[in-house]
């Protein structure tokens, strides 16, 4: 061997790089196989806040704007049935309005769990306050119901006399607030329910 000369010995690179990529590439696919679902749950959660917030609206507007006048009134007398004249109406209005201004509030929210599916925060703080809000909406779906049902059908023992055969389109108004404001509380379920699912463990 002259002194001029050298040796050198290939050694392949690609090897080692292949094996260190190969697990890297697999966690990468596992992330985002777990958020795959989760996008789509926050997804659905999104759509159906939407779909809550014009329901609750529709319940308050609808019961705000219950007001029947009989067409037979004297110089002194007029006969009227409002929503006002209950405080039970009055609360189911001021209630579904609130947890209608909730629901927009909480769309923000909702926007980040779709861009960060793993974030586990906004999804707390959501399944509690849709928990409380959940409460408001079928505290007063529950007592508005309650008036509806005895304007319909009236009671006997306590002289409780129906009207709704006098006061038709009242009548026909506060009822479908009610059924609004139910739907609401149904939808309030799901969303509970998805909360939990995608705060859950996989």
């Amino acid at each position: 061997m002259r002194s001029g000369d050298s040796t050198t010995i290939d050694v392949p690179e690609s090897s080692d790089v292949a094996k260190g990529k190969a697990p890297l590439v697999a966690i990468v696919k596992q992330e985002q196989g777990k958020g795959g679902w989760k996008r789509g749950v926050a997804i659905f959660d999104f759509l159906l806040r939407l779909g809550a917030i014009i329901t609750t609206l529709t319940a308050a507007s609808t019961m705000g704007t219950s007001d029947e006048t009989l067409p037979f009134f004297t110089q002194f007398f007029q006969f009227q049935a409002s929503y006002d004249d209950l405080p039970t109406f009055q609360f189911f209005v001021i209630a579904m309005a609130i947890v209608g201004g909730y629901l927009v509030l909480s769309l923000p929210f909702s926007i980040v769990s779709i861009v960060r599916p793993q974030a586990v925060g906004p999804r707390v703080l959501l399944l509690v306050l849709d928990t409380v809000a959940l409460t408001l909406n079928t505290s007063a779906a529950a007592a508005a119901a309650a008036i509806v049902y005895l304007a319909h059908n009236g009671n006997s023992n306590t002289n409780w006399l129906a009207i709704c055969q006098q006061y038709g389109d009242f009548c026909q108004k506060v009822s479908g607030a009610v059924v609004a404001a139910f739907v609401s509380v149904v939808v309030f379920v799901f969303l509970i329910l998805l909360s939990a699912l995608a705060i859950r463990k996989p």
